[in-house]
């Protein structure tokens, strides 16, 4: 009987500016719990802690929009042979956490979360371009995070 391998994530807060390796091995420990809730099992995540500047960057290089964000998922490919399946890739910009922090009055972790939750689900084929997909995604978040989602406070919904 082959045997199971568990799941993992791949962190890379290298490039997120201060306290991000912090966050970073929050957010890992996160990741393994929402893996849990959705019942993934096998699956590799590659996260990415980053400053404003290398998000607008890959902003502008993949979606053609010269603004930073605050989350961007890459899908990843089917891998050929035994192994974990990988979802892809979740990079956040921690700038952008941090004002959205004080926009929204709430933590540094709650905004690095609720990135994590939408950047994961997005990865998972949801998204939020019509009200009854962004009504589904919402949920999922809820269900992640316990408390209102991303998609809970903007006009998506």
């Amino acid at each position: 009987m082959p045997k199971t391998q568990s799941n993992k994530v791949w962190l890379d807060s290298s490039r997120g500016g201060r306290g991000a390796d912090a966050q970073g091995d929050r957010l890992v420990k996160l990741a393994g719990r929402f893996f849990r809730a959705l019942k993934l099992t096998n699956v590799e995540l590659s996260l990415s802690l980053v400053r404003d500047d290398e998000m607008k960057e890959l902003n502008a290089l993949w979606r053609r929009k010269n603004k930073t964000t605050d989350v961007l998922s890459f899908p990843g490919g089917d891998m050929p042979g035994p192994g974990r399946r990988s979802l892809g890739d979740v990079v956040i910009s921690v700038d952008t956490a941090r004002l959205a922090a004080k926009d929204f009055d709430s933590s540094l972790e709650d905004e690095l979360d609720l990135y994590l939750a939408h950047g994961l689900l997005h990865l998972l084929g949801h998204d939020h371009h019509s009200k009854p997909a962004a009504r589904k995604m919402e949920a999922l978040e809820r269900k992640l995070l316990k408390r209102p989602s991303m998609l809970s406070r903007s006009d998506e919904v």
